[in-house]
């Protein structure tokens, strides 16, 4: 069986779907430790980048449900790398308030979510933020929260796009 092959078919596993949404949930639980266990209360932009991470969950336990089915699996994918591009695009925006803080670009205290999509009132423990984003509350190896965020959304966001050319190599080598 060829490399393509195999990158193929573990694309369309179960448990690489598995591997994705069980990772993406406990870099949840990691953030809720840091906020209830450490005492760090989360900024906008943290709880932003919270719900950028829950859809990586969904997209997630979607592929997980029927990683064979083209149609749901391909939305999977997409709605993977959306929401990792938005998590970066976030991290991003949060380490700018970071390197750069100043009295007059800060981030709102209130999260604003879509009415249809209130989380900060349907789950306030995770998604209520109470912080302040230019706070760097924790590092790591020099490396802060934020950075981490980066490094990990830009790094599922990669592996989102590989497995999608992956499976885009695999249908034009079908067709041809």
């Amino acid at each position: 069986m060829k490399a393509g092959e195999v990158l193929l078919n573990f694309s369309r596993s179960r448990t690489a779907w598995a591997a994705l949404s069980l990772s993406s949930a406990a870099l949840l639980g990691v953030a809720l430790y840091f906020q209830y266990y450490m005492q760090l209360a989360p900024c906008v932009m943290c709880v932003y980048q919270r719900a950028a991470l829950m859809g990586v969950i969904l997209a997630g336990i979607l592929g997980w449900l029927s990683p064979r089915s083209p149609l749901l699996s391909h939305l999977a994918l997409g709605a993977w790398l959306a929401s990792s591009i938005q998590g970066a695009v976030l991290a991003y925006q949060h380490h700018q308030y970071q390197l750069n803080p100043s009295p007059f670009a800060q981030c709102t205290t209130v999260a604003e979510f879509p009415t249809w999509l209130a989380l900060d009132s349907w789950l306030p423990s995770v998604f209520a933020p109470s912080g302040d984003c230019s706070a760097i509350g924790w590092s790591w190896m020099s490396v802060s929260m934020v950075q981490w965020l980066l490094a990990i959304f830009i790094t599922q966001a990669l592996l989102a796009l590989f497995f999608i050319l992956v499976r885009v190599k695999a249908t034009l080598s079908a067709g041809i």
